[in-house]
């Protein structure tokens, strides 16, 4: 067993109090305390996990001597500002994605933190996920066959979705919106399984208020030279849909709702993955796993600032061209 890291965590909300609930278990990372902006998310996490420290300041937290590790699960708009107050105080970086709003500044941010050279990875959260690396061995191994498209799609009954009530900023479209927040992990599946992305054409459609995030996006693309499809729309009664379909000539694989992935070979759709108890904690562990990996030195373990850039620069492309 190597070294414990110690681990602020800069935002309290959902994703925040899930990284609370899980890192413990990982082994080698230790929560050092929390902070937020919003009282009501510091006792929300104060109620769940009654053994946190929530300190009086981001920067408290963030320039403590035993904090080795900034995690910022803030709202988009935020993340430069934690993120640079991190390097400043020398300490390594996982910050949610998008990785920004701002393009100019994520693209300041991204070489300021390679010349900083302190460690620092996004948390794309479809990175080291089982079905994510079956995906991989198959376009390795061949067993696909010729991959002839893949095909992103989302719907939505609601945006933000129920569980997100607390972070409206979900809502709007200046930082929020169902592109950057689930289609990011989709547009960074297509490009780390079957290259780079061009962007051939896209329409969005937003409500008429002037503020609310995108109700429809669709794209044409192409990712080393294999046409993807994304397609996505809130709103109608019906049950959620997230999935992404590598489509071969022998068999093709679809993802399904982030964590199931399925195979068919000319007749129904049938399970791809051995029987696991919780296939949704299983890839929340194989990501803080690769983690402490990059925390030891390894920075191919887990989508770098620069992926990460590459993917906001691709959904804002996809959001200009409403």
């Amino acid at each position: 067993m190597g070294k414990t890291y110690r681990v602020a965590i800069i935002g309290l909300g959902v994703i925040g109090q899930r990284m609370l609930a899980n890192m413990p278990d990982q082994g080698r990372l230790a929560i050092a305390g929390g902070w937020d902006v919003d009282g009501a998310a510091c006792a929300s996490a104060r109620a769940a996990f009654p053994w946190l420290t929530v300190s009086e300041s981001a920067e408290e937290l963030i320039t403590a001597p035993d904090t080795d590790l900034v995690y910022v699960g803030t709202p988009p708009s935020a993340h430069a500002g934690h993120v640079r107050m991190a390097m400043a105080a020398g300490k390594a970086v996982f910050c949610e994605k998008p990785l920004g709003v701002d393009l100019d500044e994520s693209r300041a941010l991204t070489e300021e933190i390679a010349t900083s050279r302190v460690p620092a990875a996004i948390n794309l959260s479809l990175a080291r996920a089982p079905g994510v690396e079956h995906m991989h061995t198959a376009l390795g191994d061949g067993s696909l066959g010729d991959i002839v498209g893949a095909d992103i799609r989302l719907h939505f009954a609601q945006w933000p979705r129920s569980w997100q009530d607390n972070a409206r900023w979900l809502a709007n479209r200046n930082q929020g919106g169902f592109m950057r927040e689930v289609a990011t992990h989709f547009l960074y599946l297509a490009e780390a399984l079957l290259g780079p992305a061009k962007l051939h054409g896209s329409s969005v459609r937003y409500p008429a208020d002037g503020e609310s995030a995108e109700t429809h996006a669709l794209a044409r693309l192409d990712c080393g030279g294999i046409p993807v499809s994304l397609a996505g729309s809130v709103g109608g009664v019906g049950p959620d849909l997230i999935e992404f379909t590598l489509w071969g000539t022998k068999q093709s694989l679809r993802l399904n709702d982030f964590y199931q992935l399925s195979r068919n070979t000319g007749g129904d759709w049938q399970n791809a993955l051995p029987q696991r108890e919780n296939l949704k904690r299983d890839a929340y562990m194989r990501q803080l796993d690769a983690l402490v990996q990059t925390l030891d030195g390894d920075d191919t373990a887990l989508p770098s600032f620069g992926e990460a850039l590459a993917v906001q620069e691709l959904v804002e492309a996809i959001l200009l061209d409403a």
